[in-house]
């Protein structure tokens, strides 16, 4: 499991990388032709790779595994910050599948003008952002800063805790 999950994570990190590098060849490059195509395609990466690699672990191999490791799901800030992270950018993706779907679709029909540039400047520093937000969470993951939540120190000290004994002390 943590095998996949570190695939799945990966992968939607390197994704988001690509589909910034294509968000940045259509907002800058002058060739109508190379600008169609990669709106076209950041389409399609979006809805075939991106998505799914951002449901996957979210959704499936993130809570199997901190629910079967020591790690636990609420028992460690940095596990709640990258949750949080995860689900920021999963519905922030979500919501800019319009505006993807939307180049995508002026391109193909030849039809991508400078009115249009708002939109191309918004993918940009969306991924930029998304980028930006994996990495941490990518960081989180490998260095695991310290800092129990009240949930964790309860779970941790659950069953460990010696009832104090008035009639033992001298």
């Amino acid at each position: 499991m943590r095998t996949a999950h570190v695939i799945f994570t990966v992968g939607w990190l390197g994704a988001v990388a690509g589909f910034l590098a294509l968000a940045i060849v259509g907002l800058t490059d002058s060739d109508t032709q190379t600008v169609r195509a990669v709106y076209i395609a950041m389409e399609s990466i979006t809805r075939f790779v991106i998505v799914p690699l951002s449901l996957v672990p979210l959704l499936i191999t993130g809570p199997i595994l901190s629910l079967g490791t020591p790690w636990g799901l609420f028992r460690h800030y940095w596990i709640l910050v990258k949750l949080i992270i995860n689900i920021l950018s999963t519905l922030i993706l979500m919501v800019h599948l319009q505006p993807i779907s939307y180049l995508s679709h002026v391109a193909a029909e030849g039809m991508l003008s400078s009115a249009d540039r708002r939109v191309q400047i918004q993918l940009v520093v969306a991924s930029g952002a998304g980028l930006l937000a994996l990495l941490i969470a990518t960081a989180l993951a490998v260095y695991k800063p310290r800092g129990m939540t009240p949930y964790g120190w309860r779970k941790q000290y659950e069953g460990h805790i010696v009832p104090h004994n008035r009639d033992t002390e001298s």
